[in-house]
Order: C-alpha cells, then structure tokens, then sequence
C-alpha cells in the first residue's frame, strides 16, 4: 500500500510559478512510476506529465511542455512539479499517482492516488 500527500497548491497570478509536492509513503517509492493529474472544473481529469522509478524517463502533455518540469528524489519519497509561467487554464485540482508498471499516460495503470490540491491562476 502506498499512501500519496500533494502540497503546495495555491492561487497566483498569470505568468507566476508554483511547485507542487508530493510525498509517499512506503519503502519502495523509486519502483513506481509517478504521475501528475489534473481536474478543472466540469472536466474530466487529465495527463500532466509522469516520470520513471528511475527519474531517466519524463513524458508532458502539450500543454504544459516547456513550461512544467518533473522530478523526483527517491531519497525523500517526493515527487515534485514546477510550473512556470502559469496560465488562467492551468487552474484545477492536481493529483499524484503512482503506477507499479511503466511510466504512462493512462490513468487507468495508476495504482494509488492523492487526495489532490488546488491550483489556481488568476489573469
């Protein structure tokens, strides 16, 4: 079982930046790719971006490429995101996951989740 915490969700104006945490329980963090979700209002909930058990290997949707950054330290059992350059559109609830296979973009191959934290951007 592993049990996921996001923090540091919060509002900021456009153009700003944010950095999320996530922290899991569990011995075997760096065996379990990790996600990034997100959910706007009266949205389905949809890919971010994920990183391997290794940190080697990071996937983003278009729309935050360039813009968010994905990390990981294993030693701490923390996931991280950093988003720049923050968008009205980037509001939403973010959720961490953690899969025990490849690193994917299918939510359906996520094993746990967070409870989430919200973003959000003012214009």
């Amino acid at each position: 079982q592993v049990q996921l915490v996001e923090s540091g969700g919060r509002s900021v104006q456009a153009g700003g930046s944010l950095k999320l945490s996530c922290a899991a329980s569990g011995r075997t963090f760096s065996s379990y790719a990790m996600g990034w979700f997100r959910q706007a209002p009266g949205k389905e909930r949809e890919f971010v971006a994920v990183i391997s058990g290794s940190g080697r290997i990071t996937d983003y949707a278009d729309s935050v490429r360039g813009r968010f950054t994905i990390s990981r330290d294993n030693a701490k059992n923390t996931v991280y995101l950093q988003m720049n350059s923050l968008k009205p559109e980037d509001t939403a609830v973010y959720y961490c996951a953690a899969s025990r296979t490849i690193a994917t973009r299918l939510e359906v191959r996520y094993d746990y989740w967070g409870q989430g934290t919200q973003v959000t951007v003012s214009s």
